[in-house]
């Protein structure tokens, strides 16, 4: 028995097994370790693992547990060497070509034969320089292999780079022999109890031990946007790349490093590197990558989603697929290559034929016919070198130096607008960008909750107004309720950077309410120096049965208690006897008004997108002591806490607030100038559809009367599939040209809208789609787009892997600066490519009418030196480093299929040639 045999042997639970745990969601992941594993306490027992000392931490059951179920290390994909990305840049059909004409041309030059009776010998130059034109080209074709492997080489340096700030620098909280301490994550073992707190980010799977109020943030992996609960009882599974929102925990680790949900995703988009052992312990083959059904779509985890939406490539396939995806315009200038290819082709078989016929017409017919000499041979070996060089003079050998230069030149300058391009060709694909999916969270809004509309003392603020606007004593209860009536936890923090806005820390609704009183000119620390947690009288937490939260304090004057509520605004005002008027009058609050506040307050709130909240307040004064007002409530002895209705009945409402997650400030203009470029931009997210309609809207995606479809996930998902279950083209054509804005979408509707669009053969040009993503469920469609833009402040680990651009500072504005630099390239190309092409064309006419009319070529090796290298270099400096202007942003895009020579470079390229050909044909026949 091997070694790993023996090891296992010593843990009854394999690694594939525990995987499989965490396949399972909530209750049924519950249901599914007490029936196989008798509860989480029986499972630690077979892990070998204490839930109160955790693990020995010695270095043999260390090794033994490496051995078994891995590491923590997610091991990256091998970095391409340089050889390898030199043989890559090697296989460009344009010097493919010209690598096969040069060395022909060379050999034919190298040939020694006589020039005896032929009436060109007394040209000694070009028994000297005949070969230079092959050896120009054969530098030319070096230098830009080397300097495109120089800059991918130094991209991929540069995103290694940034993903050195990964987890394996953090240390996470570890009960190991007994003590907590503080271990690095790249460390941490199946079987590993940890503390698990808010605010941390969970770097492998486990199941929950024991929890309070624990809330985690999936939507990394889920798409959820809403906060799960977690515990023992209800969803005991704690997933890696989440993160801890809200509570405390203490889990015990299942999986670790590619046999963790993130790891899986690593592995079926290619980004990890599998070791034969980690293939054993989670076959990429065992995960389901079948179509879901719709009915278990919401059921399924992250993984299993990610796995449904993009197959997983054989490695064989992988490995061919690396240098396979071209770019729009390395496709057009594929094609025209090969056509120039072509072209040059038959005009130099041509030339020989002419050149052949002529001389033996000339030589073995007519009036005087000579006899075959061994001189002949040697004529015609001439006339095929003559040939060659009309060929050579047809490839625009000048065109890979100056893509590579542009390039090379414009990926430099867009990272300083924010865009860390990991890929050089994606830099002109966005280019020609005719469609962005767009992420909200983050890319379109700030992903800060922030309250931008208040309702106080009788008077809707549209904006936040100071708190000397408003009367001092409601501001006074308001501002402590806001500040006390949270979570500790929760808390606004100075950002690392100056200039930037402060983190949220906790919950985000808390924060926004937080933001709000500082907002108004006063401190909620203060306010919490004043009143530690410790000294709260008495905490309701908030449950979904009363959809609120209470915190009770004692008055300073020892005279009662104060209960500060906050809620859903409708479940806090049918908690509410009263209500604070204007002038900060209590009066009496009654369904009517209750009605009416609905009415003109709550649903023009709701209407324009924000989450309303409501906050109120109940003085309990002793009977005999202090001056209570008509809407206090006197009590005789301290209440019954539990009795919840007498204690958080006859409240006095003291506000509505309505928070959001806002628009970022910049990304409506940013949007219109997409739009005025031509280019259509969606919205894809797992937020609400009245959320993500008001954010739409405010944007500029949509607009009021322009018929454009919002759409949720579940429904697109059914009108895009057939009675089978499978996804069809047509019907998905009839959705995307006037689908918008995509709610609820889980990451296989992402996937199947981007593929979709790009599959598409409506209309005149084919799309080109870029994609935004920032969570690991946004892996597939990254990779699927023409274009993937990862966040790379937010941005998960899988999501950077998957894309082609990293915006450094996660802002929509950066990807519109992507587009004017990907056109700019774009139009270098097409303007080098006119100036190229117009010299070819000529030269190649006057080398096919030269070689038929005077039997040679009029342009010499040394000529032809100057023309296709020392210009054709010149002209890509010169074109090729051209900076951007804002006017590339008021054409429409070239799409997919326009061909890369426009009407107006044709005029252009023909009119100058026309000129050209006749100085030049009046010098040589006139001259």
């Amino acid at each position: 028995m091997t070694q790993n045999g023996d090891f296992q042997a010593d843990f009854p639970v394999s690694a594939q097994e525990l995987s499989d745990i965490m396949r399972c969601r909530r209750e049924e992941a519950k249901d599914f370790i007490q029936q196989k594993y008798g509860g989480v306490l029986e499972l630690c027992k077979k892990l070998r693992t204490s839930p109160n000392e955790g693990l020995p931490g010695t270095p043999e059951d260390i090794a033994k547990r490496q051995n078994v179920y891995g590491a923590n290390v997610i091991p990256p994909k091998p970095a391409k060497s340089f050889l390898r990305l030199v043989w890559e840049a090697l296989q460009d059909v344009t010097l493919i070509i010209l690598e096969v004409a040069a060395i022909v041309s060379l050999i034919l030059s190298l040939i020694p034969f006589s020039h005896e009776d032929d009436e060109h010998a007394n040209r000694p130059e070009e028994t000297n320089v005949e070969w230079i034109e092959s050896v120009a080209i054969i530098v030319s074709v070096i230098v830009v292999v080397f300097v495109t492997a120089f800059n991918d080489y130094s991209k991929e340096r540069q995103f290694r780079g940034l993903q050195s700030k990964i987890d394996t620098e953090h240390n996470f909280a570890t009960i190991r022999n007994g003590e907590t301490i503080q271990v690095p994550v790249s460390d941490l073992l199946v079987g590993d109890i940890c503390q698990v707190k808010y605010g941390d980010h969970l770097p492998a799977d486990g199941l929950i031990i024991q929890s309070s109020d624990l809330k985690l943030d999936e939507s990394s992996l889920t798409g959820e946007s809403d906060h799960i609960k977690k515990s023992a009882d209800t969803d005991p599974t704690l997933l890696s790349g989440t993160n801890v929102m809200e509570g405390n925990a203490k889990m015990v680790i299942i999986a670790v490093g590619l046999n963790s949900q993130t790891g899986i995703i690593f592995k079926l988009l290619g980004a990890a590197k599998e070791s034969k052992k980690d293939k054993k312990a989670v076959p990429v083959a065992n995960l389901p990558t079948d179509n879901i059904a719709l009915a278990k779509m919401k059921g399924d985890r992250a993984a299993v989603e990610v796995a449904d939406a993009v197959p997983v490539p054989a490695p064989e396939e992988e490995e061919e697929g690396d240098g396979a995806d071209r770019s729009v315009l390395q496709m057009k200038l594929t094609k025209l290559t090969i056509q120039i290819g072509k072209a040059g082709s038959i005009i130099a078989a041509l030339t020989v034929l002419i050149l052949i016929t002529k001389f033996c017409v000339k030589t073995y017919g007519g009036s005087d016919p000579q006899p075959w000499r061994n001189s002949d041979l040697q004529r015609f070996v001439k006339f095929i070198i003559t040939g060659v060089t009309v060929l050579v003079v047809a490839v625009p050998e000048g065109l890979p130096l100056a893509v590579t230069l542009s390039l090379a030149y414009s990926v430099k300058k867009m990272m300083l607008d924010n865009n860390l391009v990991r890929h050089l060709d994606a830099c002109e694909t966005m280019g020609n960008a005719t469609a962005i999916c767009s992420d909200k969270t983050g890319t379109l809004t700030t992903n800060r909750m922030t309250t931008v509309q208040t309702y106080i003392a009788g008077v809707h603020y549209k904006t936040v107004p100071k708190h000397t606007d408003m009367p001092e004593r409601v501001i006074s209860i308001i501002s402590q309720g806001l500040a006390l009536n949270s979570g500790y936890t929760s808390r606004i923090m100075a950002s690392d950077k100056p200039g930037e806005l402060p983190k949220q820390v906790g919950n985000k609704t808390e924060c926004a309410l937080l933001g709000f009183v500082n907002a108004i000119g006063l401190s909620y620390e203060k306010i919490r120096e004043d009143n530690p947690e410790e000294h709260l009288h008495k905490v309701y937490t908030f449950n979904s049965a009363r959809k609120s939260m209470s915190t009770v304090i004692r008055l300073r004057d020892g005279s009662g208690f104060r209960v500060h509520t906050k809620g859903a605004s409708e479940w806090v005002m049918k908690s509410c006897d009263f209500i604070v008027g204007p002038n900060a009058e209590v009066l009496r609050f009654t369904e009517a008004d209750e009605a009416s506040l609905i009415r003109d307050v709550v649903e023009p709130m709701a209407h324009d997108g924000l989450r309303t909240i409501g906050s109120a307040y109940k003085d309990m004064i002793f009977e005999g002591k202090g001056k209570p007002g008509p809407n206090d409530q006197i009590i005789t002895v301290e209440p019954n806490w539990a009795d919840e209705d007498f204690c958080l009945g006859k409240m006095t409402m003291l506000g509505v607030f309505g928070i959001e997650d806002p628009v970022r400030e910049e990304v409506p203009d940013a949007i219109r100038r997409c739009q005025k470029a031509g280019i259509t931009v969606r919205m894809v997210t797992g937020d609400n559809i009245n959320t993500a309609r008001s954010i739409a809207t405010k944007c500029g995606i949509i607009k009021p009367g322009d018929k454009m479809l919002i759409m949720e996930g579940k429904d697109f998902n059914t009108r895009v599939r057939d009675d089978q279950g499978i996804v069809r083209q047509a019907l998905v054509d009839k959705i995307w040209p006037k689908l918008r804005v995509l709610a609820r979408s889980s990451p296989q509707d992402k996937y199947v809208l981007v593929k979709g669009i790009i599959d598409s053969t409506v209309g005149t040009n084919r799309e080109v789609v870029a994609v935004t993503g920032d969570g690991t469920n946004d892996g597939p469609a990254l990779k699927k787009a023409d274009v993937g833009f990862a966040m790379g402040i937010t941005g998960t680990d899988v999501a950077k892997e998957a894309s082609d651009i990293i915006l450094t500072d996660d802002n929509f504005t950066s990807i519109v600066k992507a587009c004017m630099w990907g056109r700019n390239v774009y139009d270098s190309i097409a303007k080098f490519l006119q100036f190229q092409l117009t010299v070819n064309v000529v030269a190649i006419i006057i080398a096919f009418v030269g070689a038929c009319v005077i039997d040679d070529t009029p342009l010499r090796a040394v000529q032809m030196l100057w023309v296709n290298l020392l210009m054709d270099t010149l002209a890509s400096l010169a074109l090729a480093t051209e900076p951007p202007t804002e006017d590339l942003l008021t054409r429409k895009p070239y799409g997919r299929t326009k061909p890369l020579i426009s009407r107006t470079m044709m005029k252009n390229i023909i009119g100058q040639s026309i000129y050209q050909l006749t100085v030049i044909f009046v010098i040589l026949f006139r001259g």
